[in-house]
């Protein structure tokens, strides 16, 4: 019941959580948590690429090297 009622956010909400963000993080905080956030989510998205690469080549690397 908790979970079904935070998805319904309405403009005052998302206000009240804007301002207080503001004014614990001051204005300007917020854009270097955002670049530290936007640079975690592109190196994730980096290693997902790399290790769903490095699984494919072991794997035809395995299956060339048993006879």
């Amino acid at each position: 019941m908790l979970s079904s009622s935070l998805l319904f956010l309405g403009t005052q909400e998302i206000i009240i959580i804007v301002v207080l963000i503001l004014l614990l993080f001051g204005g300007k905080k917020i854009p270097e948590l955002m670049r530290g956030l936007g640079r975690g989510v592109k190196e994730f998205k980096e290693g997902q690429k790399e290790d769903g690469s490095d699984t494919k080549s072991t794997s035809s690397n395995e299956n060339t090297s048993n006879p």
